[in-house]
């Protein structure tokens, strides 16, 4: 597949899901077994009005939703993975009035399991958080065919 190709499908993914339409989540990049997600900065994401920092709980939610859609970027087809674990590290406090940027990679995927590691940084080389995740497959089969298409696009080219 094409960073083209993965970058549509992915971002047709994140349009789906609500915590990601309430977050104002884009995808920034996307490319085998990678992908970087960005949560603009707003008032509805902060958590100390005093000094404008973003809550925790949307930058946990950023990675998650990074972690959970690089499956796009490592499988051969599409597939939803249930999180199973996730393992969020805080480094320091996300910068006010900035976006948070997630990047996330597949470094190991099995028949059952696919695990990911993923940063979440508003400068490169300079983390707010980090995270380890671990991933249920349960096969495309139990995926609606209708939801598939949508994700593929073969919804869009077929009707």
């Amino acid at each position: 597949m094409t960073d083209t190709t993965l970058m549509d499908r992915v971002t047709r993914f994140i349009d789906t899901l609500q915590q990601s339409q309430a977050l104002g989540l884009t995808v920034t990049d996307a490319a085998h077994n990678h992908l970087v997600l960005c949560l603009p900065y707003s008032k509805q994401i902060i958590g100390n009005p005093e000094t404008g920092v973003i809550h925790g709980g949307a930058i946990t939610t950023l990675m998650d939703t990074a972690s959970g859609s690089v499956m796009i970027c490592a499988l051969p087809e599409f597939e939803l993975c249930p999180t199973l674990d996730l393992r969020v590290d805080y480094m320091r406090a996300a910068e006010p009035h900035k976006p948070v940027y997630a990047r996330a990679e597949a470094y190991r995927v099995t028949r059952n399991i696919i695990f990911t590691r993923c940063e979440a940084y508003q400068e490169p080389g300079k983390a707010v958080a980090q995270c380890v995740g671990t991933f249920m497959r349960i096969g495309k089969e139990a995926t609606p065919k209708s939801y598939r298409d949508l994700i593929t696009g073969d919804a869009h080219d077929n009707g």
